[in-house]
């Protein structure tokens, strides 16, 4: 890699920023695009090779399915009819939204689980990074709906679970950094023993 190269790459990833539903818009990535997104993914450190994720488009008509899971969510957890209407459209603005399935052996002999866990977080990271690098916005989407049955039979299948949702788009705006990062040298030390 050249350095020009590798200066734009570390930009890019230091521009990274989520991009929450409200600024996202058509068009969303292409099939093309997704299959980038995802050979991205599949480049996360990856013990044995066990690939201990999937995904699941939602796009389309899909997006209205995965709305009424979202009020459904919504009202079993107690929120009410118009707090469940956002959640609605949580569910149906972004272009694309992207289900984060873990399927962890928890029992491998070789590789234990948090480093399975390690591996779906930097394949949830390597997707968010090439879309930015494609110049989409995206946002992961969690909440303790990923925990609701009927989002769990919707997604997953036995032993696997349901991260939550990236949703991806098109950005409609910059929206300004609200959150102020923390510098490196608040979060690395020398070790000495």
């Amino acid at each position: 890699m050249s350095t020009d190269a590798a200066g734009a790459a570390l930009q890019g990833l230091l521009s990274r920023q989520s991009v929450g539903i409200k600024h996202l818009r058509e068009p969303g990535p292409s099939d093309e695009q997704l299959q980038r997104m995802v050979e991205a993914a599949l480049r996360a450190p990856d013990h044995a090779g066990l690939v201990p994720f999937r995904f699941a488009l939602v796009r389309g008509d899909a997006r209205e399915r995965l709305g009424d899971l979202f009020v459904q969510a919504a009202i079993d957890g107690g929120k009410s009819q118009a707090d469940a209407m956002i959640d609605r459209e949580r569910a149906q603005r972004a272009p694309v939204t992207v289900a984060v399935v873990a399927r962890i052996d928890s029992g491998h002999p070789l590789v234990p689980a948090h480093e399975q866990w390690a591996c779906v977080g930097g394949a949830l990271t390597n997707l968010l990074n090439a879309a930015h690098a494609m110049g989409f916005g995206g946002k992961m989407l969690s909440g303790s709906k990923v925990r609701h049955p009927a989002l769990q039979q919707a997604f997953c299948e036995p032993g696997e679970t349901l991260l939550g949702w990236i949703a991806l788009g098109t950005p409609a705006d910059s929206p300004s950094r609200k959150v102020n990062k923390p510098r490196a040298a608040d979060v690395v030390r020398e070790w000495q023993r």
